[in-house]
């Protein structure tokens, strides 16, 4: 008998939400963050596999640390999407509260 994770929907409150906003990324990023991301659940599910398997610490530790550098990538292309789009747009009309937003955004990727 496998353990299954409960499925966060996360999308489903937000998109309820009329105040939220959305990015609108090109079909060709949606994509790759897409395949990014699937191999990342993949890498998870191997890891908890690992950990069921009593595989040697170090190991599992190398594989947390290649899942982690895969999140690092998916953040770097969803950042660079968000200062060459969000961003940019928002300074372009006026509001400068995006820039605070921003340093928040960088403060949580560098938390470690």
């Amino acid at each position: 008998m496998t353990s299954q994770i409960p499925e966060v929907s996360f999308m489903t409150e937000l998109e309820s939400d009329p105040s939220c906003r959305k990015s609108h990324h090109p079909d060709s990023v949606k994509k790759d963050l897409t395949t990014r991301l699937n191999r990342i659940e993949g890498q998870i599910r191997g890891i908890k596999g690992m950990v069921e398997k009593d595989i040697y610490c170090d190991d599992i530790i190398t594989q947390l640390s290649a899942t982690q550098s895969a999140l690092n990538s998916v953040a770097k292309v969803l950042l660079d999407g968000h200062l060459k789009g969000c961003v940019k747009d928002r300074l372009a009309a006026g509001d400068v509260e995006v820039l605070d937003e921003l340093l928040t955004t960088v403060q949580k990727l560098m938390r470690k």
